[in-house]
C-alpha cells in the first residue's frame, strides 16, 4: 500500500505552510496584545523566566528541588491566571495569542508521535479523489447507492448482480497488492462504471493509490507522450498507468484499435501482470469479441489473468433517464 508521492509531496506541503502560518498568526496577535497591554508584556517576559526556571528545576537534584519545583509550577499558574484576566478585560478569549492550529491533535504538524494524524489521513483521501481521474462520478457514485431494483428478480439478473455487488465490495473492503484482476463484461449501462467507481472510492479511503481512465483517454496519453502535438505532456501521464496501486480501465474496446493502440493496452496490461499490481477492466465486448478485437497476446492476458464479472439486465442507465 503506498498514497500517491506527489500527492504525499504535496500534502506534507501544505502541512508545514499551515504550520508556520499558525505560528506567524500567534506572533501578529501577541505584538497586537502587547501594544495595546504592556502589563500582559511584562508578564510575558516573567513567564519565559519561568518556564526556564521550571525546566531547571526539573532536571536538578538534591535536597528541597520538589519543594522549589512546586513554587515555581504556583507562580507560573498565578501569572497564567492574571493574564488571561488581563486578556478578558481587553475582550480576548484566553488562548488568543496561543497558534490558531486547524487541528489541536496533531498541531498541524500531520502526526501525533510517529502515526499519521486522522486529518493529514482526509487530506490525503481528498487529494486522491483529486487526482484518481474519477471527477464527480465518485460524489454520486457508491455501492450503498447501486439501485438492485431496476434488475429483473424473475429471470435471476438481480440474482447475478447481487453477486457483483457483494463480490465489489468485499474486493474493496479486503484490497491488498495480491488482489485479483478483473473484467467487468457486459452491455452498455449495466452498472459496471457504478460499481468499478465504487470500488476506487472504497479502495482510496483504505490509502491505495487509483487510477481511473478510459482506454481512449490512456491510448491518447500515450500518443501525445510518443508523437506529441505541440505541447509538452509530463512522463508521469503515462507511467501512473503501470505505478498506481489499482488501474480501472474503462471502455476497453471503444478505441481505435491498430497496431500502435494494442501495444499500448498491451505493455500497460502485461508490465502490471508481471510487477502483481491488480486492475480492473470495463468491457462491452463479449470474449469472442475481445479474441476478434484484439492480438492474442492480450486477448489471452485478459482472459487467463483476469477474473471475469457478468454484468445483465436491460439499459439501466436508460430506464434511469425515462423515469426523469
Amino acid at each position: 500500500m503506498g498514497y500517491n508521492q506527489e500527492n504525499y509531496k504535496r500534502v506534507r506541503e501544505e502541512y508545514r505552510t499551515k504550520y508556520l502560518r499558525a505560528y506567524e498568526e500567534a506572533n501578529r496577535r501577541m505584538t497586537e496584545v502587547h501594544a495595546r497591554s504592556p502589563e500582559i508584556a511584562a508578564i510575558d517576559r516573567e513567564l519565559r523566566m519561568t518556564g526556564a526556571e521550571i525546566a531547571l528545576a526539573v532536571i536538578g537534584t538534591g535536597e528541597g528541588y520538589l519543594e522549589r519545583l512546586a513554587a515555581i509550577e504556583a507562580k507560573n499558574a498565578s501569572l497564567q491566571e492574571k493574564r488571561g484576566a488581563l486578556l478578558a478585560a481587553l475582550g480576548y478569549p484566553a488562548d488568543y495569542t496561543l497558534p490558531p492550529y486547524e487541528c489541536a491533535k496533531c498541531k498541524d504538524s500531520g502526526f501525533i508521535d510517529t502515526k499519521m494524524c486522522d486529518c493529514m489521513r482526509r487530506a490525503l483521501v481528498m487529494a486522491a479523489y483529486e487526482t484518481s481521474g474519477l471527477g464527480a462520478l465518485m460524489r454520486t457514485q457508491s455501492f450503498d447507492s447501486f439501485d438492485l431494483s431496476f434488475y429483473s428478480a424473475e429471470n435471476g439478473d438481480r440474482s447475478r448482480m447481487q453477486y457483483n455487488l457483494d463480490y465489489l465490495r468485499a474486493y474493496a473492503d479486503g484490497f491488498d497488492m495480491q488482489a485479483d484482476s478483473l473484467v467487468l463484461c457486459g452491455a452498455t449501462g449495466l452498472g459496471k462504471t457504478h460499481l468499478s467507481t465504487s470500488v476506487a472510492r472504497r479502495v482510496i479511503e483504505r490509502g491505495f493509490d487509483v487510477y481511473y481512465t478510459t482506454a481512449i483517454g490512456m491510448v491518447s496519453d500515450f500518443e501525445h507522450a510518443r508523437f506529441g502535438n505541440g505541447t509538452e505532456r509530463p512522463a508521469a501521464e503515462t507511467t501512473r498507468y503501470v505505478d498506481c496501486d489499482l488501474l480501472i480501465l474503462d471502455d476497453l474496446g471503444t478505441e481505435v484499435s491498430n497496431q500502435f493502440t494494442n501495444a499500448c493496452i498491451y505493455t500497460v496490461l502485461n508490465d502490471r501482470i508481471n510487477l502483481r499490481r491488480p486492475t480492473i477492466i470495463n468491457t462491452n465486448l463479449t470474449g469472442k469479441e475481445m479474441q476478434a478485437k484484439y492480438a492474442d497476446r492480450i486477448a489471452s492476458r485478459i482472459m487467463g489473468e483476469f477474473k471475469p464479472l457478468l454484468f445483465v439486465g436491460t439499459d439501466v442507465r436508460r430506464r434511469k433517464l425515462a423515469q426523469k
